[in-house]
């Protein structure tokens, strides 16, 4: 069996506030070593209605940027 459907993202959600299913928005609430943190938020009230945690490759080293070089030492003069 192939896999139809790829990521599922939410364009509305029953808001218990508003007593109707609202449009609502997507928010980036944390970035973790194991995914991003999203909260789904009711467009109308703000009202909090859901989250998911999207997964994915783990976030490497930008590329190009080299390591910082230790401060050269310097002899006491006595």
């Amino acid at each position: 069996m192939t896999q139809q459907f790829g990521k599922f993202t939410a364009s509305e959600l029953y808001c218990p506030k508003c007593k109707v299913s609202q449009p609502v928005r997507e928010r980036l609430l944390l970035v973790l070593p194991s995914g991003e943190l999203h909260e789904f938020v009711c467009s109308n009230c703000a009202t909090s209605l859901g989250k998911r945690t999207v997964t994915g490759p783990a976030v490497a080293a930008p590329i190009g940027k080299t390591p910082a070089r230790p401060a050269p030492q310097r002899k006491l003069l006595r």
